[in-house]
């Protein structure tokens, strides 16, 4: 029997500045079930990263229903959305968003300091998520001492340390030359199959697709219902 993860109804977020009004994404309605993997796509500005934001709860909707993993986000205070990201979700960014001061072990164990875990367990912990993603020879290494690729699979490592439901990327191939985008790709695709990881991914990269096991679109705000795809979309 299958579990939802994801469920958005009338999902809308405006922004009002001065005397803009913009809304970057309209009633919304999506639901994601667990182990699936979800690639939105659409033209930049389209909506699909003020989604996914919405679904970390990085941000907070102008109305609508969310809920994620059972819990009804805009009824949760910051500190309880705190508690709930951590537990429940990673999210890989397109820019890595690494800390330059610290090793490749240090940036992965970043977010279990916010656990009980003990320092030696949290080690231990960072350890295994970056031996599962192919760099357990630069564990010493600081972000600058390695490739974009290589910076791109540490922040994953930090995205799966705390053992997440829910694994989200914002253009995680964005930055990244053809091949290091296809290991990115390729590694994402294992923790989906091998690991069960539910997805959701933010992306242009058209190679992206083969590793999906359910494609959505948005155009101009509006989540296209499943299947849907814009017009002019080659």
């Amino acid at each position: 029997m299958s579990e939802t993860v994801i469920r958005t109804h009338g999902l809308t977020k405006e922004f009002v500045r001065d005397e803009f009004h913009v809304v970057a994404l309209k009633d919304a309605e999506m639901e994601v079930q667990r182990g699936e993997f979800v690639e939105l796509m659409g033209p930049s500005g389209s909506g699909k990263s003020t989604l996914l934001h919405l679904v970390a709860a990085m941000d907070r909707p102008t109305r609508g229903e969310l809920e994620v993993m059972g819990f009804k986000l805009n009824g949760l205070s910051d500190s309880e959305i705190a508690k709930w990201r951590n537990r429940h979700v990673g999210f890989v960014f397109q820019s890595f968003n690494l800390i330059p001061v610290l090793t490749a072990l240090e940036n992965v164990e970043l977010p279990l300091k916010l656990t009980h875990l003990k320092r030696g367990e949290r080690v231990q912990h960072a350890a295994t998520a970056l031996k599962l993603v192919g760099l357990e020879d630069r564990m010493g290494h600081y972000p600058r001492q390695l490739s974009g690729g290589q910076e791109q699979r540490v922040a994953i490592a930090r995205a799966i340390v705390t053992d997440p439901d829910l694994l989200l990327c914002d253009e995680p191939t964005g930055n990244l030359d053809a091949k290091s985008a296809q290991e990115v790709l390729t590694l994402l695709g294992r923790l989906n199959k091998e690991y069960g990881k539910t997805i959701v991914m933010v992306t242009h990269d058209p190679h992206a697709a083969h590793y999906a096991t359910k494609i959505r679109y948005i155009d101009k705000g509006e989540l296209l219902p499943d299947g849907g795809k814009p017009e002019d979309w080659n």
